[in-house]
């Protein structure tokens, strides 16, 4: 929990204890040497504290590769230097690993074997209380505070405009925290004849549900595709954060259904572009059902049959290799 930290901000708000937790980590295990040593995720703390140990004869391995893929592709010399197997989660991470000569494993990702397609929307909606006629429209504007902010309000604008001339058509949002659930009540104040139930966490129970879901990128569009529902994708930040990170972005896609399909398979409407009229237009072919839907869900099949490759019993396999390789 104290090495999550994010954006350009924070980490250097933490560094000195980050530095002072990382230090200590390091005089343990080279005073007690494992047999492995396995940094998972984390990229920044983890991959200097695998280099340092791998200097004192510890083999190391990295579990979910950093996106290097998307940006600060140069990480990967880094990256040589610091493990002796890296294990990636999706399929197109190995090539660029394999082009620069470090030892990489595709083990599939673990959400893959975790969800299944097969949710009963209609129990699911049961579950959880909500409306049980009529489409469902899942929207999830991300689960921290700033995410919230700057997507909430357009989100609850476009479903305005949809229910206006869908009436039957009703909204859930799935709240990350307490502190969004608050956040979230305070936002719909201002909407107080739309359809919207809140619900307290179980976002992927409450995309089940949905019929379509409308949704920050990240992980959940993953998510979503893994659980078969049609899916459009918005994202904003700042504006400085923004004008950084396109100088940095390497991939022409920010979904991760797009980037693992290769191709345009969800809708994708990203800062300016994300506006409520736009996220109608997206929405409404994948609400009415037809090809668009069905060439999404197409789409996510494909996705899941790649992903599915058992990841934990692949993992312990080539750590097991590894070890062996090293006794």
């Amino acid at each position: 929990e104290r090495l999550s930290v994010m954006g350009f901000i924070d980490p250097l708000k933490r560094l000195p204890e980050l530095l002072r937790i990382r230090r200590r980590l390091r005089q343990h295990f080279c005073q007690r040497p494992p047999d492995l040593f396995l940094g998972i995720d984390a990229p920044d703390f983890n991959l200097r504290l695998e280099m340092l140990l791998r200097r004192s004869g510890i083999p190391t391995a990295h579990l979910v590769s950093p996106s290097v893929w998307a940006w600060r592709r140069g990480r990967v010399r880094k990256i040589r230097r610091a493990v002796d197997l890296m294990l990636c989660l999706f399929p197109f991470e190995t090539n660029i690993y394999r082009q620069h000569g470090v030892p990489v494993r595709y083990i599939g990702h673990p959400l893959a074997d975790e969800i299944s397609p097969d949710m009963d929307s209609d129990a699911v909606r049961r579950q959880l209380e909500l409306a049980g006629e009529g489409r469902l429209l899942a929207l999830l504007p991300g689960s921290r505070e700033s995410e919230v902010r700057l997507l909430a309000p357009l989100f609850l604008q476009a479903a305005r405009l949809l229910h206006h001339d869908w009436p039957q058509l009703s909204f859930a949002i799935p709240a990350a925290s307490e502190e969004r659930l608050g956040q979230l009540q305070g936002l719909l104040q201002e909407y107080p004849d739309l359809p919207v139930t809140l619900v307290p966490g179980q976002s992927r129970e409450v995309m089940a549900a949905a019929d379509t879901v409308l949704l920050a990128s990240g992980t959940a569009t993953l998510e979503a595709a893994l659980i078969g529902r049609p899916m459009v994708v918005a994202y904003r930040m700042g504006a400085l954060s923004w004008q950084l990170l396109s100088r940095l972005l390497k991939t022409p896609y920010a979904a991760l259904p797009n980037i693992l399909a290769g191709r345009a398979l969800v809708p994708e409407l990203i800062q300016a572009r994300a506006t409520p009229p736009a996220m109608v237009a997206a929405l409404r072919p994948l609400l009415a059902g037809g090809e668009d839907a069905a060439c999404q869900l197409q789409g996510f099949d494909t996705i899941r049959r790649d992903l599915r490759k058992s990841a934990a019993e692949s993992a312990a396999s080539a750590l097991a290799e590894l070890v062996a390789d090293g006794s």
